[in-house]
């Protein structure tokens, strides 16, 4: 019952967040924060998860990343949330990487990048191009089997572009897949 109700709370917050979204009503807060923390707190909060699939989660954090940042940690965890648990739900055996590196610095911004890499079951080439449209999926067995709604990543890719950055996906099927910010 509780996942059951974890399960459908996450699908109506993906349809408010979409909704919001589309209509140009949500905004991107500009806070201090750690970095560091959100990180650790989101992968704290998928170890059992994990650990119910005896996958190991090993997050990389550059130290060179300065703390505090001002963005929308909110936002951020939003999509690490999205990555981390598709990565979990793809992924059968191993591990999963979330590494978060420090790729410039100009003044008062900085462009870190987020990466989580999973040995999951990948996305075949030919799909590459349409997973971050609404509503889709890799196949639809694939939300049979693993079920969602194919609003994550078309959310997290708004997400990440009403913050000022870019995303993307590196995926080979049957090995795999780098979903990075």
């Amino acid at each position: 019952v509780h996942q059951s109700a974890n399960s459908l709370l996450t699908i109506i917050n993906d349809i408010l967040d979409f909704s919001k979204i589309e209509a140009g009503k949500l905004s991107i807060e500009n806070n201090p924060f750690s970095l560091r923390r959100v990180a650790e707190s989101t992968v704290e909060l998928f170890s059992y998860r994990a650990a119910e699939k005896q996958l190991d989660l090993q997050l990389v954090f550059d130290d060179a990343i300065p703390e505090p940042l001002l963005g929308d940690d909110g936002r951020i965890r939003q999509v690490l949330v999205n990555f981390l648990g598709n990565a979990i739900k793809f992924t059968d055996h191993d591990k999963i990487i979330i590494a978060l590196s420090l790729l410039s610095e100009r003044e008062d911004y900085y462009t870190i990048r987020f990466a989580i890499t999973d040995n999951g079951i990948g996305i075949p080439e030919e799909k590459l191009a349409t997973i971050f449209n609404k509503y889709t999926q890799a196949d639809e067995n694939t939300a049979r089997v693993y079920g969602g709604t194919g609003l994550g990543l078309t959310i997290s890719k708004q997400l990440v572009e009403l913050m000022g950055g870019e995303l993307g996906v590196e995926s080979e099927e049957n090995r795999g897949s780098t979903f990075w910010f």
